[in-house]
């Protein structure tokens, strides 16, 4: 009879572990939809969901495949509807965001593309209508009573504006998210709220992203939703669940 060691047997054991994780059913944490929620978007602006849109020829094949722009709205209509607050998070440029002296990859290509810029951080000059601005469908919401716009995230996540302290303030502790793109700043508020705290749920057709030969961010994304985030959901899932309530 052939005898292990017992770094052996503990190998094997560990093996088989994985291997019945591996096969099992992942665990559905529940997300419970109650009055401390706010809805999160990211980025709702001409430059990533509109055709004229400087990002439009490499988040335009997802945002058609997800009904993006149509699935956003309808998260500000949630929001009206059942009084859920809505928190923005834009991506805006400024002049002197264009000294920065090194980026990532898709840092410069937005920063080279001048994509999200704006000609002052004090003035509105030149905003109407440019890609920085929001989809023109978007504004009836945003400039009622129910959003609350933070300030400009500068990468992808919120690190560098105020959401977790605008959420917090209102005494939030759990998000609804969605806005673009998938696997950029939507995964990386995710991940950052998370950290600091927050339950998060994210309505991955809500969401798109970047597909280009060999690199398909919009199916990164949802793996990492699925993974990461207490719920995804999509939004006719969402819909169902809210008129429960």
């Amino acid at each position: 009879m052939k005898t292990f060691t017992l770094k052996q047997l503990f190998n094997l054991v560990v093996g088989l572990c994985m291997v019945q994780v591996a096969n099992a059913q992942l665990p559905e944490p529940g997300f419970e939809i109650n009055g401390n929620i706010a809805i999160v978007i990211t980025d709702p602006q001409i430059d990533f969901l509109s055709t004229k849109g400087v990002a439009w020829g490499a988040v335009g094949e997802s945002v058609m495949e997800n009904n993006t722009i149509a699935n956003i709205e309808t998260l500000f209509k949630l929001g009206e509807q059942y009084k859920i607050p809505v928190f923005v998070s834009p991506h805006y440029y400024y002049p002197h965001d264009h000294k920065w002296k090194f980026e990532g990859v898709l840092e410069k290509l937005m920063h080279d593309i001048k994509m999200f810029d704006r000609e002052s951080q004090v003035s509105s000059k030149g905003f109407e209508g440019s890609g920085a601005d929001w989809m023109p469908q978007y504004k009836q919401y945003i400039n009622g009573g129910n959003v609350t716009v933070s300030g400009p995230h500068k990468v992808y996540g919120p690190e560098s504006n105020d959401l977790a302290l605008q959420l917090r303030k209102q005494g939030i502790d759990k998000v609804i998210l969605g806005g673009m793109s998938g696997n950029l700043c939507v995964e990386s508020h995710m991940r950052e709220l998370i950290e600091n705290g927050f339950e998060v749920a994210v309505v991955g057709d809500a969401t798109a992203s970047a597909k280009l030969p060999d690199l398909d961010g919009n199916k990164a994304a949802q793996v990492n939703f699925k993974l990461i985030s207490s719920k995804l959901y999509t939004t006719e899932e969402l819909v169902s669940e809210m008129a429960k309530k």
